[in-house]
C-alpha cells in the first residue's frame, strides 16, 4: 500500500468515524433501536453486495443447463459447477436434460427419459452392450422422433436405451457429429451447424 493510499484509508476511516459517532450521539437515548436498525442494514448491504458479487455462480446454480441460441446455427451452453456441461433437449415434445458426453458413441437414454418421452422400454429388445464406468450394460435399440436443442431441430435420429442403471441420459457424438463445430472456450461450449 503506497503513501497516498494509507493517507486515504486513514482520511475515509477518520470522516466515517466521525459520521458514526454523530449519529450514535445524536441517537443517544434510542441507542438499542439504533444498533438494531443499522445491523439490519448492515445485513442487506452486506446481502446485496454479496448477491451482485455472486450472480454468476448463483446462475449457474439455479440454471446449470443454460443454453444460449447465438443464431439460426449455433448454440451455446455454460459449464455447470461439477465441470460437465448439459444440455436440455426436446425429444418428441418433452424436455430432457442431457450430459454432454463426447465419451459416448450415442445418444443414451435412461429408462425413466425413454418412458417420459414415449418410448415403451418394456417392448425394447435389449440385445446390444455397452461399456460403462460401471462395467458392461445392456442396451436397446430404439429411433427419436424429434430432437430439438434450441432452434435446431433433427428427425428419425438413433438412440439407444440404458437397461441399467444410468445417472442421466447421455448426449454422445452421434449427435455432436451433426454440428460442423463444437468448440469449448473456458466455461462454454459452442454448437455450431
Amino acid at each position: 500500500m503506497s503513501g497516498d493510499d494509507k493517507a486515504y484509508f486513514f482520511y475515509m476511516a477518520t470522516l466515517l468515524t466521525f459520521i458514526a459517532g454523530s449519529f450514535l450521539y445524536s441517537q443517544r437515548g434510542k441507542f438499542s433501536q439504533t444498533l438494531q436498525q443499522a445491523m439490519i442494514w448492515g445485513l442487506i448491504f452486506v446481502g446485496t453486495i454479496t448477491a451482485y458479487g455472486f450472480s454468476d455462480v448463483f446462475q449457474k446454480q439455479i440454471f446449470p443447463s443454460t443454453a444460449v441460441q447465438n443464431d439460426a446455427g449455433s448454440v451455446t451452453l455454460s459449464r455447470a459447477n461439477d465441470g460437465h456441461f448439459y444440455a436440455n433437449l426436446k425429444i418428441n415434445d418433452r424436455f430432457v436434460e442431457f450430459v454432454i458426453d463426447t465419451g459416448a458413441s450415442a445418444i443414451v437414454l435412461t429408462k425413466d427419459d425413454a418412458q417420459r418421452v414415449g418410448i415403451d422400454t418394456d417392448s425394447l429388445n435389449y440385445l446390444g452392450q455397452a461399456e460403462t464406468a460401471n462395467g458392461t450394460v445392456s442396451t436397446a435399440y430404439t429411433r427419436l422422433g424429434s430432437v430439438a436443442l434450441g432452434d435446431i431441430i433433427d428427425y428419425n435420429l438413433p438412440a439407444s436405451v440404458n437397461g441399467g442403471e444410468l445417472f442421466g441420459s447421455l448426449l454422445g457424438m452421434d449427435y455432436l457429429n451433426l454440428f460442423s463445430e463444437f468448440r469449448i472456450n473456458g466455461d462454454t461450449l459452442t454448437l455450431t451447424r
